[in-house]
């Protein structure tokens, strides 16, 4: 019997969007099991310097609730990274390709694996937007 390959990757999934959905999927089709680490908002608040526009318990539904996503637990700390990865059991972490290079360091328990980002959509990209709009038609 072949041992079941499972997967972890995080994100803050602010702002909810393609990118978001194409980085589940692709992570899910590398095993048999997709983890998923969502920041916390303490979290996002010092990794990112700004509050989430949806709250931790939302942005947990809303990942939780994808079809590729079979668990979800919330990250409190990028120095905790190794530590979910084991007590996950994970086999490979999935990472966009904006982190090249950052979590080569956990080569040693699994794989890593680094997918192209979907050009033209971010949160960032989401949130200029908006602030272009509500600007235009001021």
């Amino acid at each position: 019997m072949q041992k079941r390959k499972r997967i972890i990757t995080f994100g803050t999934f602010d702002l909810f969007h393609l990118g978001h959905v194409r980085l589940l999927v692709r992570a899910a089709q590398l095993g048999d099991h997709l983890t998923v680490g969502v920041s916390s908002d303490a979290f996002s608040q010092r990794k990112k310097g700004r509050r989430p526009i949806y709250n931790e318990r939302e942005r947990m539904e809303i990942v939780a609730s994808c079809k590729p996503v079979d668990e979800c637990f919330f990250e409190e700390s990028m120095e905790k990274k190794r530590d979910y990865i084991v007590n996950y059991g994970a086999d490979i972490l999935v990472m966009g390709d904006d982190w090249v290079g950052k979590f080569d360091n956990f080569s040693d328990i699994c794989q890593v694996v680094y997918l192209p980002r979907t050009t033209g959509v971010s949160t960032t990209e989401l949130l200029d937007g908006i602030a272009h709009a509500r600007q235009a038609s001021a």
